[in-house]
């Protein structure tokens, strides 16, 4: 197993991709600590995990500093390490940018953004405090979007958070590689998600989100997760300050692709 003997923090984990990342890990082997801010979620979702290993759930406001300085204490004190970190805890608000109000700008980047940095910044330090002690050195991986190269223009927030966050692994990606700690991002296309649930009942939108997809498809949380399993593995050994983008092959597109009509 790719992650055997391993501790990992997922962030957002309660839900969608992060959950996902939670399951994916357990199967290679890691132990678990899931991080979200809804706690009848988070609970849930570590007591239906935990039938495939080791797993810790704890409330966490990724936007506290407070929260965040909880999250590694108890991390620790279930697990007494961290090895891998995955930030992916993330939110989403609508609303055009002329209309948009300046309170709900914040709340977005503070989740988005300045929680990537509060929390790849604390588990970082205790990274490299390992280090130095002749520890193993950990890696980090950033759940950044397609979005931080195409501007969604009614959610101004969430398009300048996951680019900030994509410039922001490669910033730790730089400051961490003297400790040989990797930092990389994923950028997910369109995922089947609770986000994306209502496509499912909405052919227009579908068909939109199709056109824009070479694949044919919409991406399944799993196969964010299993880019997530291997950028947190040793066959990643070599990557750093990358996002890789599963799309579906929507970043190379530069027109709209023919989409089947659904068969009945």
């Amino acid at each position: 197993m790719a992650l055997d003997g391993r501790v990992a923090v997922v962030t957002g984990g309660a839900k969608g991709i992060g959950y996902a990342v939670a399951r994916r890990f357990l199967h290679e082997g890691a132990k678990v600590v899931i991080a979200d801010v809804n706690e009848r979620a988070g609970q849930e979702a570590a007591d239906d995990l935990s039938e495939y290993g080791e797993v810790h759930f704890v409330a966490t406001n990724v936007a506290e500093k407070l929260d965040v300085h909880n999250l590694i204490a108890s991390s620790l004190d279930a697990f007494a390490d961290i090895d891998i970190l995955v930030n992916n805890a993330g939110m989403v608000q609508k609303a055009g940018f002329l209309d948009l109000d300046v309170a709900d700008f914040q709340k977005v980047l503070d989740v988005n953004l300045k929680g990537a940095f509060l929390c790849g910044q604390a588990i970082a330090q205790h990274m490299v405090e390992k280090v130095k002690q002749g520890g193993s050195a950990g890696t980090i991986v950033n759940m950044s979007s397609i979005n931080a190269e195409f501007a969604l223009a009614d959610q101004v927030g969430y398009s300048v958070s996951k680019g900030g966050l994509k410039s922001l692994t490669k910033v730790m990606a730089l400051a961490l590689a003297p400790h040989g700690i990797r930092v990389n991002a994923i950028g997910p296309g369109s995922i089947m998600t609770e986000l994306l649930n209502s496509v499912a009942n909405d052919p227009a939108a579908k068909r939109t989100i199709l056109s824009r997809t070479p694949l044919g498809r919409i991406g399944d949380p799993k196969e964010i997760a299993a880019i997530a399993a291997f950028l947190a593995s040793d066959d990643a050994s070599y990557i750093t300050g990358h996002t890789i983008y599963a799309d579906g092959g929507r970043l190379a597109l530069n027109y709209l692709v023919p989409v089947k009509d659904d068969e009945d």
